[in-house]
C-alpha cells in the first residue's frame, strides 16, 4: 500500500473513530429513559424528544450495539446499562404474549401497546441484542431468549407455523404472494450473531444459513437484470409486469452484500465473496445518483417509474452499509475499485450526514443533500444502530488493513 493510501486510511479511521464516540455518547445523553427504561429514537437536530412512543426495533438495536461495543472495546459500565435497560423494557412490555409471544412494533414510553406488524423484524432485533448482550455476560436467560425467537423467526420464514399474531400475508394470496429478500439476509445476519455467541448450535446455524444464501442468490440476485429484487413470487422468480415485482432497493442490496461476505468468510468460499462483490457492485452503480452523489432509495429494475415517493431521497443507513461493504471488500481483494467506492460514498456521509455543531447524523436528505425540515437525528426506525455499527465496523477494518 503506497503512502498516499496509507495517509488516506489513515485520516479516515481517525475521523471514524471521533464519530463513533460521538454517535454512542449522543444517544445515551439525549435518548435513554431513566424513568420507563428503554430508549426514545425520535430526536430532533439537536437530541430534543419529538415523540415519546418507542419503537420495539430500536430496544432490540440499541441494546445489541451498546453490547456490540463492550464486545468489542471493552465493558463500559454506560453501555452495558443501557444494553440491559433495553432488554428489560423488551421483556416487560413489548411481547405479545396473548399472540404467541410475538414482539410489538411500537410501545408508548410507559410500555402500553400501540401496533403490531407481520414481519418478525422485531423479534429479530430482539433476538441479536439478547444474544450479543450474553456474548459480553455469560448470563444464560439472555441466550435462552435469543434461542427462542430464534427458533420462532424460523418456524414463521420458512412457513412451518401459522402467524400467531394472526395478521396474514400483505396479499390476497391466493392472487399474488412471494418471497421478500428481508426475509434471508436478516436472518444471515442473525445467524452470524447466534452462531459467534453460541458455538454449541453451529451445525444447526451452518445449515440455516446455507438455506438464506440458497435464497439470496439463486432468486434474489439476477445479474441478467443487473441488480437483486427486493421480492420475487413464491417459485423464486421475477415478475416484472407490475411495479412491486421491480423495486430495488440498494441499500437494502448493499446491506445484503457485507453478510454474504462475512457468511462466505466464515466459510472460506471464494465463489461466494465474489458473487457478494458483485451484488454490492450492481447496487452501487444503479443506485448513486451521479446528478447529486449519494445512493437514492429505491430504483426501478427496468429504469420504469416507482410507485414510493421517498424514492430519490438520500437516507442515512445506505450510506451505512456502504463503508461496512467496501472497508471488507477491499480488505479481501485489495481492489481500487472498492477504495474508490469507500472514500467517495465517506466524502458524501462528511459533507452531508455529519452534524459537526450537534453530534450523530442526520436520517433523511432531500436528493439535493440537504437535510429535510425540520431536520431530524432519529426516528421510529433511526436511532443508535445503523450509524455507530458502520462506524465501529469500518473503522476496525480500516484498522487491520492498515495493520495497528
Amino acid at each position: 500500500m503506497d503512502e498516499k493510501t496509507t495517509q488516506a486510511l489513515t485520516e479516515a479511521r481517525d475521523w471514524l473513530r471521533g464519530q463513533l464516540d460521538i454517535s454512542a455518547d449522543f444517544w445515551l445523553e439525549h435518548g435513554m429513559d431513566a424513568e420507563h427504561g428503554g430508549v426514545y429514537t425520535c430526536l430532533d437536530r439537536q437530541g430534543r424528544i419529538y415523540s415519546t412512543d418507542k419503537s420495539v426495533w430500536m430496544q432490540g438495536r440499541c441494546a445489541w450495539t451498546y453490547s456490540y461495543l463492550c464486545h468489542i472495546y471493552g465493558v463500559r459500565d454506560r453501555w452495558l446499562a443501557a444494553a440491559k435497560s433495553c432488554l428489560d423494557f423488551l421483556e416487560e412490555h413489548c411481547i405479545n404474549h396473548e399472540a404467541g409471544d410475538r414482539l410489538y412494533f411500537t410501545v408508548t414510553e410507559d410500555g402500553k401497546p400501540l401496533r403490531q406488524r407481520r414481519y418478525c423484524f422485531s423479534e429479530g432485533f430482539y433476538c441479536i441484542g439478547n444474544a450479543e448482550y450474553y456474548g459480553v455476560t455469560g448470563e444464560e436467560e439472555h441466550l435462552r431468549r435469543a434461542r427462542k425467537a430464534y427458533k420462532m423467526i424460523y418456524e414463521l420464514n420458512n412457513g412451518l407455523i401459522e402467524d400467531p399474531a394472526g395478521l396474514g400475508p400483505k396479499t390476497i394470496a391466493e392472487t399474488r404472494s412471494g418471497k421478500a429478500l428481508g426475509d434471508p439476509m436478516i436472518f444471515l445476519n442473525i445467524i452470524g450473531i447466534m452462531r459467534r455467541v453460541d458455538p454449541d448450535h453451529t451445525a444447526e446455524y451452518d445449515q440455516h444459513a446455507e438455506e438464506c444464501v440458497q435464497r439470496i442468490v439463486n432468486e434474489h440476485y439476477r445479474p441478467e437484470l443487473g441488480c437483486t429484487l427486493e421480492s420475487v413470487n413464491a417459485q423464486g422468480e421475477p415478475e416484472l409486469w407490475y411495479t412491486a415485482g421491480r423495486v430495488v432497493n440498494p441499500g437494502h442490496d448493499i446491506e445484503c452484500s457485507w453478510f454474504l461476505m462475512d457468511e462466505a468468510a466464515y466459510r472460506g468460499d471464494e465463489a461466494l465473496f465474489e458473487t457478494a462483490c458483485d451484488i454490492f457492485k450492481l447496487a452501487i452503480e444503479a443506485g448513486w445518483d451521479d446528478e447529486y452523489e449519494g445512493i437514492l432509495y429505491f430504483i426501478d429494475a427496468k429504469g420504469l417509474p416507482t410507485e414510493a415517493y421517498e424514492h430519490d431521497m438520500k437516507l442515512w443507513w445506505p450510506h451505512n452499509e456502504a463503508l461496512i461493504a467496501t472497508t471488507k471488500a477491499y480488505a479481501k481483494t485489495g481492489d481500487a475499485y472498492h477504495l474508490e467506492w469507500f472514500l467517495k460514498v465517506l466524502g458524501y456521509c462528511k459533507d452531508h450526514f455529519a452534524d459537526p455543531e450537534y453530534g450523530e447524523w442526520y436520517g433523511y436528505l432531500r436528493r439535493d443533500g440537504i437535510p429535510t425540515a425540520p431536520p431530524t437525528k432519529g426516528s421510529t426506525f433511526k436511532g443508535p444502530f445503523h450509524v455507530p455499527r458502520a462506524l465501529c465496523m469500518a473503522e476496525q477494518t480500516l484498522t487491520q488493513i492498515l495493520g495497528e
